[in-house]
């Protein structure tokens, strides 16, 4: 009997290219729609966890008999979450806030079984940034790859030359921590095909 298929809850392009960089193709990938505001107070691990179970639920009428994944990553510097960056001088404010300290990357993931068992869990990292100069700076706005990423970079890319140390899981800092997401779908009884 074939293995049900997997449906990837994410509008992430990094998501996808991890799974498939593990020899996995979900069978859909669905961008779910869901308010991903943070709450007055709200620290990084309830907020990752809370997001990634609202991406999982908000495709879940439209995907019944499914394995569904879905995740959310932060970066925080202390207990503060920096936002996703559009706009130029916002990336910059989190590039100098970043330079030469460490910070947390969190990422949540929620997995749903077509039984209907649920899994959530959080992973996070510690990276370490070098100090940063005025010209590491403008050079990275320039190249537009802060845009749209948690925290203004994207280790996947430049951003790697800014950091010397990280502890903890590669893929959690590019998105999805691929051991941990792995291990919750096995756990639900998913199999690859």
């Amino acid at each position: 009997m074939p293995a049900p298929p997997l449906l990837l809850a994410s509008a992430s392009p990094r998501r996808l290219a991890l799974l498939r960089q593990a020899g996995i193709e979900p069978d859909r990938v669905v961008a779910p729609e869901v308010d991903e505001c943070i709450l007055p107070g709200e620290l990084p691990k309830p907020y990752v966890l809370r997001i990634a179970e609202a991406k999982a639920a908000a495709v879940l009428p439209a995907a019944p008999d499914v394995f569904i994944i879905a995740a959310d990553t932060v970066v925080a510097c202390g207990r503060r979450i920096l936002p996703k960056t559009e706009d130029p001088a916002v990336a910059r404010a989190a590039l100098e806030l970043l330079s030469g300290r460490r910070h947390r990357v969190w990422s949540g993931v929620a997995a749903i079984a077509p039984d209907g068992r649920r899994s959530a869990k959080a992973a996070m990292t510690h990276v370490r940034f070098k100090r940063l100069h005025p010209a590491d700076i403008d050079a990275y706005l320039a190249s537009d790859e802060w845009r749209g990423k948690a925290g203004a970079y994207a280790i996947q890319g430049r951003a790697e030359a800014f950091v010397p140390a990280i502890t903890g899981s590669w893929s959690n800092v590019v998105g999805l921590p691929l051991a941990l997401t792995l291990d919750m779908l096995r756990g639900l009884g998913w199999r690859p095909p």
